[in-house]
């Protein structure tokens, strides 16, 4: 059985950017995750997290990950994916959007964002 998780709204201040003053100032950043999860159908019967992904833990690995100064918002998300991939094995689906607020673009823009899907 497949289902589906979604996180979504996640925000964080990091020091993501390819000029110094946004690595060195920082910026608020957002990040939105839908995860195809496969299981045994276990977790819909016994209620026993176990069975599933915590949460808690997905939001930590995001968090880990967002802490890791970059360039660009691609490798960021990257970053998460890869890291998800490693420490959940029961995820066959990951949908990442990574998020930069008020980018320094010489304008008013509310966000960039990229979307990484496997």
């Amino acid at each position: 059985m497949i289902y589906e998780i979604r996180l979504s709204d996640m925000e964080f201040y990091a020091h993501h950017g390819c000029y110094e003053t946004e690595r060195k100032v920082g910026n608020r950043f957002g990040v939105d995750l839908t995860l195809k999860v496969e299981c045994d159908g276990g977790v819909f019967d016994s209620d026993d997290l176990s069975q599933t992904v915590n949460y808690l833990e997905i939001y930590a690995s995001v968090e880990r990950q967002m802490a890791v100064g970059q360039a660009t918002v691609e490798k960021v998300a990257a970053n998460i994916v890869r890291a998800l991939r490693r420490e959940f094995p029961q995820i066959c689906g990951i949908r990442c959007t990574v998020s930069k607020f008020a980018p320094p673009l010489g304008g008013k823009v509310g966000r960039v964002s990229i979307t990484l899907e496997e």
